[in-house]
């Protein structure tokens, strides 16, 4: 599903235009990126968790010349599946 089909579920289901829709779908993930960016946890009961990592700077390969690189320590954003979510995925 791309985010046209998304924004069309969101105004069906909602009762409301697609353009409200893409307009609460581009307020929603805009709040999520700033308070992920802000380091903030985002818990949704029943369906799951946003966090950020922090991943250690770490030794690597490069493929094309076997030589051994640098790889430097980053912030990845990471997504928890909650329990409601995760049963309804395996019915």
């Amino acid at each position: 599903m791309n985010k046209t089909e998304l924004i069309d579920k969101i105004a069906a289901g909602a009762g409301i235009s697609k353009a409200d829709a893409k307009k609460a779908l581009d307020a929603t993930t805009n709040a999520l990126k700033e308070a992920l960016v802000a380091g903030d946890k985002i818990q949704l009961v029943g369906f799951g968790t946003f966090s950020v990592s922090e991943r250690p700077a770490r030794e690597g390969i490069n493929p094309a010349t076997k030589e051994k690189i640098q790889i430097a320590a980053k912030k990845v954003a990471k997504f928890k599946a909650g329990a409601e979510l995760a049963d309804a995925i395996n019915e």
